[in-house]
C-alpha cells in the first residue's frame, strides 16, 4: 500500500501572510551562518563537551578523562567549538580552562536536553 503524501490542494495564496513572513526573513548569509551553527551540534563528541562545560569549567585533561578520549582528539573538538564561539578559555598559569561562551550556549544545551527528556 502506497502512502499518500500530504499536499496543499487549495490554490489560494495568502499574499498578506507570505509578504509578512518574507519581510522578516534575514539575508541568505545569515541563514547560511545559522545552518553552520547548528551543524556544530551534529557531532556527539562536541555535544558531550558542551554538556560537560554546562556543568563546570574544565581543562582539556579533565575533559579527556571524562570522555575517555585522547587529549589530542578533545583538543581538536575544542578548537572547532572555540572557532564557532561556543566556548571560551581562561588561562591560569600553564593550565587553560574551558567554559561555555555565554548564557545563550547554556540555554541551547539545557533547552535541548529538556526537550529530549520530555519525549522519553
Amino acid at each position: 500500500m502506497q502512502k499518500k503524501e500530504e499536499t496543499c490542494e487549495c490554490e489560494i495564496i495568502h499574499e498578506d501572510i507570505v509578504k509578512k513572513v518574507r519581510d522578516t526573513f534575514p539575508k541568505d548569509e545569515m541563514i547560511f551562518d545559522l545552518a553552520d551553527f547548528y551543524k556544530i551540534f551534529g557531532d556527539t563528541t562536541r555535544v558531550k563537551i558542551l554538556y560537560a562545560l554546562d556543568k563546570s569549567e574544565l581543562c582539556v585533561c579533565d575533559i579527556s578523562a571524562l570522555l575517555e578520549m585522547t587529549v589530542s582528539a578533545v583538543s581538536h573538538q575544542l578548537k572547532i567549538l572555540r572557532d564557532s564561539n561556543l566556548v571560551k578559555t581562561r588561562r591560569e598559569g600553564k593550565v587553560v580552562y574551558y567554559s561555555l561562551a555565554d548564557e545563550h550556549v547554556q540555554e541551547i544545551i539545557e533547552c535541548g536536553m529538556e526537550h529530549i527528556s520530555e519525549l522519553k
